[in-house]
């Protein structure tokens, strides 16, 4: 069956591609056969808030959100949004407004169940935030990511064409789950433009690609790599262009060897975190792994 498409609406003269938000999100909902909707109700909240335990698996007593944030933050006019098949629930966002009086939006947790992997159903759901926000007139959202994990650094970078903002060292604080462990929470803040060319272009499923070997024979040296032993392995990289490498599983590995995946941590906190302190700006991810950061200043 064909799913309905995002119409692709060219602006002459300007360097920029636009689409309808909203039909966006629902050509991106169908392609998951989704529905996403939002959500008030005390028991559709209960089990957002069951979903988000059995995916993070927080410790003994401990839980990523109550019923009780989520209906308060709904009462007050902020972004919850569940992802149904039918009547299950398969994935769902809180984001709330930030500072200077809803002039941007911070989605705080999302999360999809297993059974719904692999589906695009996180992309669905951010592309709904996204129409929602922009019919509240917002233009910018925000939110922080382990920089470690590869694949939400393609989906955020590449996939959704968020700019990295600001490296923030154990930003959280111990959380004990499955997913972070139990060392550092070192957090990368992204900003999603919503009417700018990347965001648009990535609603229309145009992802923002980098090829990091290719970048590597016009010259790019990489600051940070993966060792034969998996563990992290530095150089100097003094160029225009550097490219910063991340494991291919850093949550296997916090499981199997916590050792070198703190190790990980520290190195990329580091290299990363020190290239952002310089005011360096990564400018996209390869899927392969890289961070591809640039030294050149903007005009």
């Amino acid at each position: 069956k064909r799913q309905p498409q995002a119409p692709r609406i060219a602006v002459r003269g300007e360097a920029r591609i636009e689409t309808d938000p909203d039909l966006a999100a629902t050509a991106a909902a169908a392609a998951s056969h989704v529905e996403i909707r939002h959500l008030t109700e005390v028991s559709d909240l209960t089990d957002v808030c069951r979903l988000f335990a059995s995916i993070w698996q927080p410790g003994a007593g401990a839980q990523p959100v109550t019923t009780e944030l989520l209906r308060a933050m709904a009462a007050a006019g902020n972004y919850v949004a569940g992802v149904y098949e039918g009547d299950e629930l398969l994935g769902a966002c809180l984001g709330f407004f930030g500072s200077p009086a809803k002039a941007s939006l911070h989605s705080h947790i999302a999360g999809v169940a297993p059974r719904g992997l692999g589906r695009g159903i996180g992309f669905a759901l951010k592309l709904h935030q996204r129409a929602w926000a922009l019919r509240q007139h917002v233009s910018l959202i925000t939110w922080t990511f382990d920089p470690l994990v590869r694949r939400n650094a393609h989906f955020n970078l590449a996939k959704l064409g968020a700019d990295p903002a600001r490296y923030l060292p154990d930003f959280y604080g111990p959380m004990r789950d499955d997913i972070n462990g139990t060392g550092d929470t070192d957090r990368l803040m992204v900003r999603w433009n919503l009417p700018g060319p990347a965001a648009s272009a990535a609603s229309l499923g145009e992802p923002a690609r980098l090829d990091a070997a290719a970048l590597r024979e016009r010259g790019a040296a990489a600051a940070l790599s993966v060792a034969p032993d998996g563990g992290p392995l530095t150089a100097a990289a003094d160029g225009p262009v550097v490219l910063v490498g991340v494991p291919p599983d850093i949550e296997a590995l916090r499981r199997t060897d916590p050792g070198q995946g703190q190790a990980w941590r520290v190195a990329l906190r580091e290299v990363l975190g020190g290239l952002m302190a310089e005011e360096a700006r990564v400018i996209g991810f390869d899927r392969a792994g890289w961070y591809v950061v640039s030294r050149e200043k903007s005009s």
